[in-house]
C-alpha cells in the first residue's frame, strides 16, 4: 500500500470547504484506482489530506483528482501548493 499526506499550510477554510463538499470529494477520491481509504484532518491551522492507495500509481492520481477538484471548486480561497508526502505503508495496524 501507498499513502500521500498532502498539507495545505495556513489554510482552514479549505479544510471547510472539503467538508461543505463531502460527498463530491468522497466520490471522486473514491474512484482513483486502487483506491482503499481517505482522511480529511483539520488541526486548528492547516487542512491535511490523506490517501491511502494500494500503489503509487493511486495515490499520484489522488493528487492530480485533488489538485483538479481545488482548480475547480476553490479557485477563489488563498491555497499555496500543498507540500507532499508520499510513500509506501512498511507497518500498518488497526483496531
Amino acid at each position: 500500500m501507498w499513502v500521500s499526506v498532502r498539507r495545505y499550510a495556513s489554510n482552514p477554510e479549505l479544510a471547510s470547504r472539503l467538508a461543505e463538499h463531502a460527498d463530491d470529494v468522497k466520490g471522486l477520491i473514491s474512484q482513483v484506482p486502487g483506491f482503499v481509504s481517505y482522511y480529511l484532518i483539520h488541526d486548528g491551522r492547516d487542512t491535511v489530506s490523506i490517501t491511502v492507495a494500494r500503489d503509487r500509481d493511486g495515490v499520484d492520481r489522488s493528487n492530480q483528482v485533488a489538485a483538479e477538484w481545488l482548480r475547480e471548486h476553490a479557485a477563489e480561497l488563498p491555497v499555496s501548493a500543498p507540500q507532499i508526502t508520499e510513500g509506501e505503508v512498511l507497518v500498518t495496524t488497526s483496531g
